[in-house]
């Protein structure tokens, strides 16, 4: 069998490497969540604090750190949202339709909207990320942290997000032909939320 004219084999493979790296993102991610919950509190209470004893409590070291905790999170949850059908729709005209015909629709916006935009994230940003590396950009305020990594991070987010865009056109293909390569779970259910009186 094969998917257009990849092997299903390699189709399998792929879909199997980019969903196991997504998903070790998201793993990545719930450990930010609990790293970022104490250092936003921490911030807050020392500033609160600092406030009534007129003393200097938080550094930019901190506050960086919240904000680059914040960044990290939102980029590894890219492919992450794509992964698990997480992502924003047009529901009005997408959430009626039969499953091929929302398989048709997925495939025809990755193709013409996701790719390309991945590709051009990845392009826009390579100038920009390897500067900054070479350099080795470090945050302007005093006690700030290096930016350098951070920046590198926008490059490797879209490009796993175009990877998963891969493995995820590999998945609809399969779908479209009547063959399930891997199951793609939803983070939502789509049953319609019931409100009793």
């Amino acid at each position: 069998m094969t998917i257009g004219s990849v092997p299903a084999k390699i189709a399998r493979g792929i879909v199997l490497v980019a969903d196991g790296i997504t998903d070790a993102c998201g793993w990545t991610s719930r450990l930010l969540v609990a790293i970022l919950i104490p250092v936003g509190f921490l911030n807050v209470f020392l500033r609160y604090v600092g406030r009534y004893t007129e003393a200097q409590l938080v550094n930019n070291t901190w506050i960086e750190a919240q904000w680059y905790l914040y960044g990290i999170l939102f980029l590894l949850m890219f492919p992450y949202l794509l992964r698990y059908n997480g992502n924003v729709r047009v529901d009005f005209w997408y959430a009626e339709r039969s499953e091929k015909v929302k398989a048709r629709i997925d495939l025809i916006g990755h193709l013409i909207a996701l790719i390309p935009f991945s590709a051009l994230a990845i392009w826009v940003s390579w100038k920009p990320v390897m500067n900054s590396w070479s350099i080795w950009e470090v945050s302007p305020d005093p006690g700030g942290l290096p930016r350098a990594p951070l920046k590198a991070l926008i490059l490797v987010s879209f490009v796993l997000l175009g990877f998963q865009a891969i493995a995820t056109l590999i998945r609809l293909s399969g779908r479209l032909a009547g063959h399930e390569i891997g199951k793609q779970e939803e983070l939502i259910s789509d049953a319609p939320l019931r409100v009793d009186a």
